[in-house]
């Protein structure tokens, strides 16, 4: 039996949302400066400016790119997929 688009199963999970995170790097803070923070606080990350940032679906890395900015808004440019050769 030939499959086709109505009879694929994975048509059953293409319309399921998932929450896709950009991670652009993080640190670690005692809770008194965690309590202190306040508008305008600058907090290093642990991650150079031009390091590629994560992309996670629903915690699990799935992508490395680049911030980008499309319209005023961020985005973020897929360099590498996670455990493809390229």
């Amino acid at each position: 039996m030939e499959t086709t688009a109505e009879t694929n199963p994975m048509n059953l999970v293409m319309d399921v949302k998932v929450r896709l995170t950009v991670q652009l790097g993080s640190c670690q803070l005692p809770m008194k400066d965690v309590i202190g923070l306040a508008p305008g606080t600058v907090i290093q990350l642990n991650q150079q400016a031009s390091d590629p940032v994560g992309l996670y679906v629903n915690d699990k890395l799935v992508a490395h790119g680049e911030v980008v900015v499309v319209d005023d808004n961020f985005g973020i440019k897929i360099t590498a997929l996670v455990g493809s050769e390229k």
